[in-house]
Order: C-alpha cells, then sequence, then structure tokens
C-alpha cells in the first residue's frame, strides 16, 4: 500500500475518510433531497471538506459537478452542466449557397426549446450568401428536459465565487428548474452577507441550509491514527497532536501534513516490519516547512507585510524582542497571528496581547493595532481576488477563512 493511497489531500479519501460527526448531517441533507425537488444550501469555511462530504453521502455518480469559479452568466453555469452530462448545444450554424442578385432580409421565428431563431442574409450579385442562424437557447427549459425527475443532483461547487447580483438570477432559474423537478446542492463558503438562495422568497419552502464547519483536534488526530495504522507506523501521540493543531480545522490541511510526514521518514510504501516514530520537534518543522509548497502565500504575504503605501511620513518602528530589529506594526501584526496556538480567530485584544508581547520597550497601541488589521485584510482579499480574511468590526475580530493561509503565516519563509 502507497502513502498515497492513504492520504488523499488532492482527492477522495478512502482509507481515511472521517465520518462519525457527520452522521446526523449526511442523514439530513438526504432526508431535505428525498422530500421532494429542491436546493440544498451547503455553507462551510474553506478546506473543511464540503465537497468529499457532498460526494460520500450522496455518491460521486449521482451528482453533475460544476464549479462557480469563472462564472460570468447564468448561461455559462448552464453551459457548464450541459458539457458534464454531454448535451449537445448548437449556437450558431451557417451554410452557403450561390446568389444571383443583391439583397437583404431579415426572417425571425419560435423553435422548441429555443427562445428566438433568427436568419441574417445579406449578398450581391454574382456572390455567395452567408446566411447564420443565430439561436439563444433555453437552458432551464433543456435542463429540466434533460435532467428533471432524474434523480441526478446539480451540485454547483464554490457558489460564492459567483457575483451576488448573478447570483440572484441563478436564484430564479434554480427556481423554474426546481418546479420541472431538477435536484440542487450548492456548496459556499459563508459571508456576513445574507445566504442568497435563502434569502429568495420564491424558494421558500424548497430551500434547506446544511451548516459546516471547521473539524475539531479529536477529528482531524483520527485521520492519522487511522492512516498511520494502515502504513504500519506507530507515530507518537505527541506529533500528532502537534500536526493537528497545525491543520487549524482542515482536513484536507491534515491529511497533507500525514502524507508529508511519510514522505520526510522515508515510508512512501507501507513496511512489512511496523516501524515507530517518537516525538520528534525536527521532524514536526520539516513536516510543517515542507507543506507550505503545496499552498504558496508569498506574494499576498509580502503585500500584506508592506502594508498600504504612505505619502509624507514614516511609519512608527518598534523594537523585536526576539532579535531587536525595528518593525513597523504590519508585519507585527502578521507575527502576531502567527504566534502560538494557531487560532482562525483572534479577538482584537487577544491579537493586541500578541502583538505588544513581541516588543521591547515602546508598543503600538491596540487602536494602531485594530486600524491596521482593516488595511492588512482588504490587501489580502485584493491580492488573492477572493475573501481570506475578515475584519469584523461589530465584535473585534479577526477572521483567517483560508486556514493555509494561517499555516503560511506560521511556517512559510516571509519573515
Amino acid at each position: 500500500m502507497r502513502a498515497t493511497e492513504v492520504f488523499t489531500p488532492k482527492g477522495e479519501p478512502g482509507v481515511t475518510y472521517v465520518d462519525d460527526h457527520l452522521i446526523e448531517k449526511g442523514k439530513r441533507l438526504r432526508q431535505d433531497l428525498s422530500a421532494g425537488p429542491c436546493v440544498v444550501s451547503l455553507s462551510g469555511p474553506s478546506k473543511s471538506g464540503k465537497t468529499v462530504f457532498i460526494e460520500k453521502t450522496l455518491g460521486r455518480d449521482n451528482l453533475v459537478k460544476v464549479n462557480g469559479a469563472g462564472v460570468k452568466s447564468a448561461a455559462a453555469l448552464w453551459l457548464k452542466v450541459f458539457a458534464v452530462i454531454g448535451t449537445p448545444i448548437k449556437v450558431v450554424e451557417t451554410k452557403e449557397k450561390n446568389n444571383t442578385s443583391t439583397f437583404g432580409a431579415k426572417i425571425e421565428g419560435s423553435v422548441p426549446l429555443l427562445a428566438k431563431g433568427e436568419v441574417s442574409t445579406e449578398g450581391s450579385w454574382g456572390s455567395k450568401e452567408a446566411a447564420a442562424t443565430e439561436i439563444s437557447v433555453d437552458y432551464v427549459a433543456l435542463l429540466v428536459e434533460e435532467l428533471g425527475g432524474t434523480g441526478y443532483i446539480v451540485f454547483v461547487d464554490d457558489f460564492h465565487y459567483i457575483d451576488p447580483d448573478l447570483q440572484q438570477e441563478i436564484a430564479e432559474q434554480i427556481k423554474e428548474g426546481i418546479e420541472g423537478k431538477v435536484q440542487f446542492v450548492c456548496a459556499s463558503v459563508p459571508y456576513r452577507s445574507d445566504d442568497v438562495l435563502l434569502a429568495n422568497a420564491d424558494l421558500r419552502g424548497r430551500a434547506y441550509k446544511v451548516d459546516f464547519d471547521y473539524w475539531d483536534h479529536a477529528e482531524l488526530a483520527k485521520i492519522a491514527h487511522v492512516g498511520f495504522a494502515a502504513m504500519n507506523l506507530n507515530v507518537s501521540g505527541a506529533v500528532i497532536d502537534a500536526l493537528a493543531s497545525e491543520a487549524a480545522g482542515s482536513p484536507q490541511l491534515m491529511q497533507t501534513l500525514c502524507l508529508n510526514l511519510c514522505f520526510d521518514i522515508g515510508r512512501e510504501m507501507r513496511p512489512d516490519e511496523q516501524v515507530t516514530i517518537g516525538a520528534d520537534m525536527d521532524l514536526i518543522a520539516r513536516v510543517c516547512r515542507r507543506t507550505t509548497a503545496n499552498n504558496d502565500y508569498s506574494s499576498t504575504v509580502a503585500a500584506m507585510k508592506d502594508g498600504p503605501k504612505v505619502r509624507g511620513r514614516e511609519r512608527n518602528s518598534y523594537v523585536l524582542r526576539s532579535s531587536n530589529a525595528a518593525l513597523d506594526v504590519y508585519p507585527l501584526i502578521l507575527r502576531g497571528v502567527a504566534c502560538d496556538p494557531p487560532r482562525l480567530t483572534l479577538k482584537a485584544n487577544e491579537l493586541t496581547t500578541r502583538v505588544q508581547g513581541l516588543c521591547i520597550g515602546e508598543q503600538p497601541g491596540s487602536g494602531s493595532i485594530v486600524n491596521s488589521c482593516g488595511h492588512i485584510v482588504s490587501i489580502a482579499n485584493e491580492s488573492e481576488g477572493r475573501q481570506v480574511i475578515e475584519w469584523d468590526s461589530e465584535r473585534d475580530l479577526l477572521d483567517i477563512r483560508d486556514p493555509y493561509l494561517l499555516f503560511f503565516l506560521r511556517w512559510g519563509q516571509w519573515r
């Protein structure tokens, strides 16, 4: 048995699929879908295992899976669906024939499953005429014809990547699809804005929500215990606990850490005799540093570290306790976030304590730290093109939405 067959961060886990804590969610999901055509909104943090949960619970063969990333129109989303199920879409048809005179004409007419058929022709004496039929497809009607009542489920992953205004339009079309007995599941990362699908009045009674959360320490540790046992490795509980802490609630990151541990100790294949791995801080550090290569945040963190451009005056500098280096508030905040223990959410007072504890002598005030957090969030999200971190001004809370960002701050080479 190979380590890559046991620990599968880039695929669907088999040996290491842990679902004890997901049984009730899976039961509810199946019940919601069995009650009749509907849309299920699955909301949960990034890298928390939503996609694997859907595939395991409903069966990959029952899903028509598409991704919301890059979708700029409702038509583009449905075209992705038709591409998966192999439905041919003829958008433009061009024919040629000889002309005998100069003329121009335009004809419109209805076509089954098509909103409109239009023919435009233009020619001259002795030339060839090009006749192009531009067809505007009623994609929802076609979706209903192809999938209505079949038992297949349209699974839109990363629904949050779609522009909110476009989400509203798609929600209206999902309603039409439900009326035609098509089933939908949309997975997204929760933002502070309302869920578009649940907020749509026309979907009331036909929309259900299943909330997902980050995994707790014990659930992550079980991935390691099950996987290392399958690999005939007796790994110290201290090492497993350290990896589970660094995974910051992400089963995908935990799978990556465990796989990289196997690589680091040279156990890509299951040994015949059990191998014991004792508590080793150097091993943990090597595994974590190696794992940063799986999701490189270098350019984004560099921009966060620099902060916004300022004119006319230099920022205040503070002396770092560990090296006597002088740093301004932006790299200090990142170092504070990276301190032990790893946490995806930090209250303002906790972050202030961490940052001030890094300094000798003069320290940045809480107001400066809070104000700078707002700039850091804007820079990070703009750099990534998605919401990877949020500052909740109402609760004075820094919320890191991608565990890999926190992991890179702790182990990446950016200091």
